[in-house]
């Protein structure tokens, strides 16, 4: 039995490349760069930074959460964000989101993002043994 799950939830965006939403080696969880899009594809209802950050960070804890974690399981986020000017929205939207979580975290500007976004956020997780990802990985054994 390998200890390394690969992790997919339909409550985050598929991949659009060559990798997945999230591997599960141990007690750690990889989460992959998480693109401001709908889990369905939809548009978002406006292009501004804040709604882009907030489904960024969104879908990042519906990976996190599919795992079995919560926000105080993350251990280091890092944010692409295009433009230093925008670091004070994304720390309010991000603060917002995550509470009294406050994992290690790099926020780095950047001047461009794939497909013209403005924020990118991957994340570690350190989760319990005993996780719901784990159990399903057990149970078909």
């Amino acid at each position: 039995m390998s200890n390394i799950i690969t992790l997919n939830t339909v409550r985050a965006p598929s991949p659009a490349g060559h990798y997945v939403q999230a591997k599960l080696a141990g007690q750690h969880l990889y989460i992959s760069g998480q693109l401001p899009i709908r889990p369905d594809g939809a548009p978002l209802p406006d292009d501004r930074f804040e709604t882009q950050a907030g489904q960024a960070i969104e879908n990042m804890l519906a990976v996190l959460q599919a795992a079995g974690g919560t926000p105080d399981n993350l251990v280091r986020v890092t944010a692409y964000i295009v433009g230093v000017s925008n670091w004070p929205r994304f720390n309010q939207v991000y603060a917002a989101r995550l509470g009294e979580a406050r994992p290690a975290r790099t926020v780095v500007p950047v001047s461009e993002l794939h497909y013209g976004y403005l924020v990118e956020i991957d994340a570690i997780a350190v989760l319990a043994q005993d996780t719901p990802a784990r159990q399903a990985e057990n149970s078909s054994d």
